[in-house]
């Protein structure tokens, strides 16, 4: 960890939410887009890996960390456990040595699901942990449960009272003991939040029925660049073996297969040849079948290199699944696209029942969509019009965007604190590519 560069604190810091929702962005749609666009560090790896960092009591570096909202809240986060942090472009520097894992502050900590990741690695460590349950998107029901279900088989005993999180390991030692865990449910955050707090366990863990996701694998490659034994991440079963202690790491974070696979519907809705680089092509694997039978085909250009070729768009069906399946996380942005596909297609979101709501800004614009349960009936129009439209979470704000960029005159979205939680400077990488669009702050 030589040769740091020192920058205030103050650099993580994002615009206030008061600030970002007097901003819009105006999009004049039809033009071509063309050219190279480089896709950043994964948002949903980078957070848990910031919070994975509290298993070790040395200084830690993350490379490849973007620039969002998301980010600046987890720092606030950590900075008020106690955590030093240093950023120099997209390089963190965490020193993690003095934290106090009781200091969680509700306020910061109910804008961010993320921020529950904090439990596994403090419990772990300390023995003990206090953390307000979390906040993020509302697009449906994501329970703790499971995280909690399996830090108790650890031997934890957990509290939940007015809102907050009392989590203790008992004995003189205070370590959580290895155990065999089963989910219910294949959940991301209780197999990252669970894997943490097993690699200082005592003895052996077993996580049946894990998540998959590349976001996963990058955590328990991670921890194991700090020293953790863990197997088989990327499977339904993950083992870990507990060690006493982890070490230092300097370590990248996995480009965000989400934006990458935005930037490809980006090509595709606006009939743009594009290359889209730092782009894991196994990361994207349902992304790009999707694509290809739209009617675009996808060319490997080399190590972490895109190409898409648009073609005639039709219509086909999507079913949102958990990883390897077609990802929630690109639902609405597809659903854009196919509103311009010729026929009649499904998308059936099976993972969040909250997350159809950007059919009504879609509709505003001309789209023709039919809502039944978690079902959307689409039928391919010639065109979209331009219209004001409101994000109503994270992803919508990207799926009102490529709609923007291929409907005819100008599109207005607001609820830009949405996109600003995990898309980096993508107006300013859009423009790059040929795409009319500006950020404005609307007058009162």
């Amino acid at each position: 960890m030589e040769d740091k560069t020192i920058n205030s604190i103050s650099n993580l810091t994002q615009p206030s939410t008061k600030e970002r929702s007097q901003s819009v962005l105006e999009i004049w749609g039809r033009n071509p887009l063309q050219g190279n666009v480089k896709i950043s560090g994964a948002k949903n790896s980078a957070l848990v890996l910031m919070a994975g960092s509290l298993l070790c009591p040395k200084d830690c570096r993350l490379r490849n960390v973007p620039s969002l909202v998301d980010i600046s809240r987890m720092s606030q986060i950590l900075t008020s456990l106690g955590v030093k942090l240093t950023k120099n472009g997209d390089v963190l520097d965490i020193d993690a040595r003095d934290i106090n894992p009781t200091a969680a502050p509700y306020d910061i900590v109910s804008q961010l699901r993320a921020s529950f990741f904090a439990v596994g690695p403090l419990l772990a460590r300390f023995g003990t942990v206090k953390i307000p349950l979390p906040g993020g998107c509302d697009i449906g029901a994501r329970p703790v449960k499971l995280h909690i279900q399996g830090l108790q088989a650890m031997g934890a005993s957990v509290l939940i009272e007015s809102g907050i999180v009392h989590a203790d390991v008992k004995g003189s030692n205070r370590r959580l003991q290895g155990a065999k865990i089963y989910l219910d449910y294949p959940s991301v955050g209780a197999t990252e939040t669970l894997l943490m707090a097993a690699t200082l366990a005592e003895g052996e863990t077993t996580i049946e029925n894990a998540a998959q996701e590349p976001e996963i694998v990058d955590l328990a490659n991670f921890c194991i660049a700090m020293g953790a034994k863990i197997y088989g991440a990327g499977t339904n079963k993950i083992t870990i073996v507990g060690v006493d202690r982890l070490h230092s790491v300097d370590y990248a974070v996995i480009p965000d297969r989400i934006e990458a696979g935005t930037f490809l519907v980006a090509g595709a809705i606006t009939h743009s040849e594009i290359t889209v680089s730092s782009a894991i092509a196994d990361h994207l694997v349902p992304v790009i079948a999707k694509l290809e039978a739209i009617g675009c085909r996808i060319i490997n250009e080399g190590e972490n290199c895109l190409r898409l070729i648009p073609g005639e768009l039709k219509a086909t069906d999507i079913e949102t699944l958990p990883y390897p399946g077609f990802p929630t996380d690109m639902q609405a942005q597809f659903m854009a696209l196919l509103c311009f596909s010729e026929g009649n297609s499904v998308i059936s979101e099976t993972v969040f029942e909250n997350r159809l709501r950007h059919v009504a800004e879609l509709q505003r614009m001309g789209a023709n969509i039919r809502l039944k349960g978690n079902h959307a009936l689409i039928q391919g129009v010639p065109f979209l019009s331009g219209a004001p439209v409101m994000s109503t979470d994270l992803r919508a704000s990207a799926a009102l965007i490529l709609a923007g960029l291929a409907a005819q005159g100008k599109t207005i979205v607001r609820g830009l604190h949405h996109l600003d939680r995990g898309y980096e400077d993508i107006e300013n990488k859009l423009r790059k590519l040929g795409a009319r669009i500006e950020r404005v702050t609307e007058s009162n």
